[in-house]
């Protein structure tokens, strides 16, 4: 089993090294920002008020017709905002410095591109299932936009591992483990807890999970928050030098902590960026099967939304968790990951800093949990229809309760593994599309928001509409390209 996990580790090592994902995810991102004319920034203001201009916590109930846009955009929140942003952050320091919160950053600034092209071919190409449901995400953009079945199959099939199975698990763990640290709570309660409430959820199919994302995650976000805060003003007179540690870090790791981490330009940005798109997940083909429900009145309008989501998961919770450590002096070049999380907040609440951490990450947790599952039951649903969901469903409630009580290294190692081997088609497929963002962009801002007639319109008329046009047209040269085979029948021969 050792010497299993030491394989994948490292073949995670260059998986999510500097020379595979990282330049391939930063890459997309820089790509999109400027296709899209630096949109993260023009449209940003825009963005705020289309999410928060309506916000509600009891919005319109979710059902076959899909989700609201803050519905659809709270649950992909939900599955960004994980133990990513309690535990990652802190390893990411503690390997690469407080110059890494630099790097993921800049990692989310183009990832929020990114995020925004992934949402609007999400939209463009939702669907309706066996049941009349509305569904989408990258299985459908691949198998539909590019034409590639075996690869959207490819995709689903990684995803539903890497989410469904193997990232519930260690989310179970992350749950567990605290609960039994910070309040002595045995595992087997902990666990049983966690089956019984997500089996609840789960049952209640979208509209109990549209319900619970709407009503948790502005709660759970807001607490941790303004917890952290609390911390902060609390420590004001050193936030300023921990910012100026944040900025020399990313350059002089050595200088901004005095030789105490012993990190290097390369492990700041390695372990700052990987950590911070592992948390954001823009460019990994998870958020877009949330984003495909949504009802809007424009594909981009839902992108607007997508990228206030990473810029909540990565410029505020993940961010909140980063300046902590820094103010209360946490970082010591030994403790890491949520161990250095919960001493950070021990520092600056006293005891009660252990159990607010640990509530904070059941909470984190568990939203994750309910927001992979949809997200994995899209592509169950993709390659099996709806007559073996209740089976998946049982399924992933097993993985929970392993995980709950299982805490093996190769668990997260796999994790690691097929979050990274599942961004590699939805990349492929997201650039393979890139015109139909610009198309997007373009249409947005020229004819609708103008009260011209635009050309996508809202997600009603989308629904299933280039997907068909697509289809027809993929049919028609096929057919000419057999005419023209009969015509010549040498081949491009003419001799």
């Amino acid at each position: 089993m050792d010497q299993l996990t030491e394989i994948v580790r490292d073949i995670n090592s260059i998986l999510w090294g500097p020379w595979c994902l990282i330049p391939i995810l930063v890459g997309t991102g820089i790509f999109f920002t400027f296709k899209t004319r630096f949109v993260q920034v023009r449209q940003f203001v825009r963005a705020f008020r289309h999410v928060f201009g309506g916000f509600s916590l009891k919005g319109e109930r979710a059902g076959q017709h899909g989700m609201t846009s803050f519905q659809s955009l709270a649950t992909a929140i939900a599955a960004q905002v994980g133990t990513g942003n309690l535990a990652g952050v802190a390893t990411a320091m503690a390997m690469g410095g407080p110059g890494a919160i630099f790097w993921m950053w800049l990692a989310a600034f183009f990832g929020m591109a990114t995020i925004f092209a992934e949402a609007v071919l999400a939209q463009i190409y939702r669907s309706r299932d066996g049941q009349g449901n509305i569904t989408g995400g990258p299985a459908f953009y691949i198998s539909k936009g590019l034409g590639l079945k075996p690869l959207a199959t490819v995709f689903s099939v990684l995803i539903i591992i890497a989410l469904g199975f193997i990232g519930n698990m260690v989310q179970a763990n992350s749950i567990t483990t605290a609960f039994a640290g910070a309040f002595n709570i045995p595992n087997w309660v902990s666990g049983i807890f966690i089956i019984l409430l997500a089996g609840f959820i789960f049952i209640g199919g979208i509209k109990r999970i549209a319900s619970f994302a709407e009503k948790i995650v502005p709660f759970m976000a807001g607490i941790y928050v303004l917890g952290s805060l609390f911390i902060v003003i609390s420590n004001y007179d050193a936030i300023l030098p921990s910012l100026k540690a944040i900025i020399i870090g990313a350059f002089n790791p050595d200088a901004a902590t005095g030789g105490v981490i012993g990190a290097t330009i390369k492990e700041a940005i390695r372990y700052g960026v990987a950590r911070g798109l592992f948390s954001n997940e823009a460019g990994m083909g998870s958020t877009p099967h949330a984003h495909a429900v949504a009802r809007v009145r424009h594909p981009a309008e839902q992108g607007l939304a997508a990228i206030i989501g990473l810029f909540i998961d990565t410029f505020i919770v993940l961010t909140a968790t980063a300046i902590v450590i820094m103010v209360t002096g946490s970082l010591d070049g030994t403790t890491t990951g949520i161990e250095l999380t919960q001493k950070a907040f021990i520092k600056g609440m006293g005891e009660a800093g252990a159990g607010f951490v640990a509530v904070c990450l059941f909470f984190a947790a568990f939203t994750t949990i309910v927001g992979w599952y949809f997200f994995a039951a899209q592509n169950f649903k993709f390659l099996f229809g709806y007559k073996s969901l209740n089976m998946f469903s049982v399924m992933v409630l097993c993985f929970l309760l392993m995980g709950a009580f299982l805490q093996v290294n190769l668990v997260w190692e796999l994790a690691d593994l097929f979050n990274g081997l599942m961004v590699i088609p939805n990349i492929l497929a997201v650039i393979g599309l890139y015109r139909l963002v610009t198309r997007a962009v373009s249409d947005y801002e020229g004819k609708f928001l103008q009260g011209k007639r635009p050309l996508f319109g809202p997600s009603e008329v989308l629904t299933n509409r280039f997907a068909n046009l697509q289809a027809v047209m993929r049919r028609a040269i096929s057919k000419n390209k057999v005419k023209e085979k009969k015509q010549t029948p040498f081949g491009d021969d003419d001799e």
